[in-house]
């Protein structure tokens, strides 16, 4: 196969047409087996690890190890794009661009197959990010951890920002984030006589309240922090006063200081429900994100060389509560994350989500020039 041979678009479409839950991209894994398999398999070596995939291209004189990583699964949105390419899953869709990520990646890795590098280049296809959180067990990994590398970098797309342009900053990207679920159990009866119920519905509604002042009233205000209650249950006829309750939502801070300080206040609360209203409570953070931390120096250097050489418009933009998994890898490994433009019309996780497809030649141009610059660049230090 010759360079440049693979067709981005015609992969990504394909990608696009079949969304899967994290952990379950099964077609997915096999899809991008059968891209790699294309390829000459004298420089590359492939592992699996559960549904995702890790690919090394091996180096003419590899000191180091560098790293790329694409996340991979779906979103339960019922898409709404009218694509002749549209999601062949029923309520399922790529509405958060992996499927453009994916394609990056297969994009980078064909370039470096046919034009190595001094160093190792480890491109890692992660499964889960939407969730429960494919990084972190990723990372942990037997197989991650024999091609760890030395940093690492990876974008997201940005449905707001033209194509040619990238969007990062220094420090804070993305916010840590954690989902909540908290379960009420009273004492359910009839609705002519509450006073022998324990009423969940009523107490489940002072607590949705109550938590609207956990960020309000708790945080400094020079501080950012959102607590977002996405879906509230209780009670199961009209007539029937509820035995349980059930909230549902997010929790997100720009530190980690804040999110657990908001983690402290929402428990205070829940015991204050429990005492007030006689009923039992539990809480459940379910899976939390670590916020995605830029590398200052490595993302400073990337930010001046693109803006120099990189033939794209350079942004610094401001922190988002966006959750990321990628602040895993960023934990314990050097390097950054940057916005893509995508110039979509609709918004990540819209059901109208539709990424201007020309963003994925920009991007594989940018990464394999400016991997290249760097491995060299370094290498001559």
């Amino acid at each position: 196969m010759t360079p440049g041979a693979l067709d981005l678009q015609a992969i990504r479409r394909d990608l696009h047409r079949i969304p899967e839950p994290g952990f379950q991209e099964f077609e997915t894994q096999r899809y991008i087996l059968d891209v790699l398999a294309r390829l000459p398999a004298s420089r590359i070596e492939v592992k699996t690890w559960r549904t995702g995939v890790l690919v090394r291209i091996k180096g003419t004189a590899p000191r180091r190890v560098v790293g790329y990583r694409a996340d991979m699964d779906g979103l339960p949105v019922e898409e709404a794009t009218g694509l002749a390419f549209r999601s062949v899953r029923p309520g399922y869709m790529h509405a958060c661009g992996h499927d453009v990520h994916m394609t990056v990646a297969l994009g980078v890795v064909e370039h470096f197959v046919h034009h190595p590098v001094r160093d190792d280049l480890v491109v890692v296809f992660q499964p889960a990010e939407e969730g429960p959180g494919g990084a972190l067990p990723m990372r942990e990994s037997p197989e991650f951890s024999r091609w760890k590398p030395d940093w690492i970098i990876a974008l997201h797309v940005a449905p707001e920002y033209p194509v040619g342009t990238i969007a990062l900053r220094e420090g804070t990207l993305f916010a840590g984030t954690s989902e909540l679920f908290i379960d009420l159990i009273g004492q359910g009866g009839h609705a002519a006589f509450p006073h022998r119920a324990k009423d969940m519905a009523v107490a489940a509604a002072h607590l949705l309240v109550q938590l609207q002042t956990v960020v309000a009233r708790n945080l400094n205000p020079l501080d950012a922090g959102v607590v977002t209650i996405g879906r509230m249950e209780a009670g199961t006829k009209q007539n029937i006063i509820a035995e349980r309750a059930r909230l549902e939502g997010t929790i997100r801070a720009l530190s980690t200081e804040s999110l657990s300080q908001m983690k402290e206040r929402i428990e205070a609360l829940v015991r204050g429900i429990e005492e007030g209203f006689s009923c039992r409570a539990t809480i459940d953070y379910g899976a939390n994100y670590q916020q995605v931390y830029n590398t200052p120096d490595l993302t400073r250097e990337f930010m001046d060389w693109a803006a120099r050489e990189g033939g794209v418009t350079v942004i610094p933009c401001e922190p988002a509560m966006t959750g990321e998994d990628f602040g895993y890898f960023l934990e314990t490994i050097p390097g950054f994350m940057f916005w893509l433009g995508v110039d979509s019309p609709e918004g990540l996780h819209s059901a109208g989500m539709n990424p201007d497809e020309r963003a994925i030649d920009i991007a594989v141009s940018l990464l394999t020039r400016y991997f290249t610059w760097k491995i060299e660049r370094d290498a001559a230090v």
